[in-house]
């Protein structure tokens, strides 16, 4: 599929995530919220700001049932109203009722991006996902690019402020984009007799043995967040040329992330996965090099290509995977699994640091070398090929291949954001 055939929910998607991701302002700037205007001590900011970790973990993995039973776009719809407005009332919630609706605001805004997500793979047949994940995400890094410094701009005048605009731009993209999306979603509609959740994984081995490596590749990955930056500080450097490697990382992503796609869609997915983990892993050993501002760069530049590789390639192929009936489940699955990072790299990360700081970073790319070799033999598994239901019409209205009901295992084979 081309870019000029990509349907216009993936585009119309695609906007509401590049919105979305400009304007994600909690995630962004919580810890200094409570421990400034909100005076809370750092112990006691960091366990309120751990439980909106919590809630969006939770609702990556679960979220996605809501929108599999009752539509996705109803789903989407249904949580970003609510995850919108209560977003927006932020300063006026006493801190103990913010510690009870934080994780509540998270899990909806992570069930709201899974159907997102779910809706986004509907759109398109099977061997087409790549393309239509590949702009997602670089709607997404495009929003990030530009969201924390126009989040800095509105603090300088009021944390107020910055949560009102959080809150109402939810609420605006959930108000232009739904009507641009199709409302029948005969995906819900399936058979009795079609299977849950637990007895499609049962019988895909091959994908239950690629979790796992998405697990760790992503607790490598999220060093870069966590770890990097206090080596680099305390190498001496300063803190422009930490951002200027997430500068030429986001930049990379916008430049080559489609294009690449685009060329690889017709390769099978376990190749490209495992050489995306192997150049992680290269990436992150490289910052065990003396440390200086053309190391750290090229360690950032093999990284992101890795990063560039996996994770579209990744994501479509466990959403190729999903019988038409759990694309969301199976979209939050794989979310979950790929931030799962968000919780266990700065904990476990830090504790290595602190023992070894020069043997973190061989660890981390035996981990992904290791991850790298999970992909491989998971691949190696006997193909087995997504239980459909009935056939029915493409979300979006396309025709199928003739003779080849939309979305059905009988089409084509298989970030920053997660």
């Amino acid at each position: 599929m081309n870019l000029g055939d990509v349907p216009r929910p993936v585009w119309v998607l695609a906007a509401g995530r590049f919105v979305g991701s400009m304007s994600s302002f909690l995630m962004l700037f919580l810890t200094l919220y409570l421990t400034g205007p909100r005076d809370l001590s750092v112990p006691v900011a960091g366990v309120i700001a751990g439980g909106y970790g919590v809630g969006m973990l939770v609702g990556n993995f679960t979220g996605g049932r809501w929108g599999d039973r009752f539509g996705h776009r109803r789903a989407m719809v249904a949580c970003s109203t609510v995850s919108g407005l209560g977003i927006a009332a932020v300063p006026w919630l006493p801190v103990p009722v913010l510690a009870v609706a934080l994780p509540l605001l998270a899990y909806l805004a992570a069930t709201a991006s899974v159907s997102t997500g779910a809706l986004s793979a509907l759109a398109v047949q099977r061997g087409d996902r790549r393309t239509s994940v590949a702009i997602s995400r670089a709607a997404s890094n495009a929003g990030f690019v530009i969201g924390p410094p126009l989040g800095a701009l509105i603090v300088a005048h009021s944390y107020d402020a910055l949560f009102v605009v959080d809150g109402l731009m939810t609420l605006a993209v959930r108000f232009a984009v739904a009507p641009m999306l199709p409302r029948d979603e005969p995906h819900v509609m399936r058979d009795p007799g079609a299977p849950s959740l637990w007895r499609a994984l049962r019988a895909d081995r091959a994908l239950m043995a690629l979790l796992p490596a998405v697990v760790l590749v992503d607790i490598v990955y999220r060093q870069l967040y966590t770890t990097v930056p206090i080596h680099l500080r305390d190498a001496g450097q300063p803190v422009a040329l930490y951002t200027a490697l997430i500068a030429v990382g986001s930049g990379l992503i916008l430049a080559l992330e489609i294009p690449l796609a685009l060329r690889l869609r017709s390769f099978s997915s376990y190749p490209i996965i495992a050489t995306g983990y192997a150049l992680v892993g290269v990436g992150f050993a490289m910052f065990g090099l003396p440390v200086s501002a053309a190391t750290a760069v090229l360690a950032m530049v093999v990284l992101t290509a890795g990063e560039i590789l996996y994770k579209t390639t990744a994501t479509a192929h466990v959403l190729d995977a999903a019988p038409d009936h759990l694309v969301g489940q199976y979209q939050g699955l794989y979310t979950g699994a790929a931030t799962s990072g968000t919780m266990l790299a700065a904990p476990l990360g830090t504790a290595v640091y602190a023992a070894a700081p020069g043997f973190l970073w061989p660890l981390c790319g035996v981990a992904a070398m290791a991850a790298a070799a999970g992909v491989l033999a998971s691949g190696r598994r006997p193909d087995r090929r997504p239980v459909t239901v009935s056939p029915q019409p493409a979300v979006q209205g396309r025709r199928s291949p003739e003779g080849t009901p939309p979305g059905s295992p009988g089409t084509a084979p298989p970030p920053r954001a997660g």
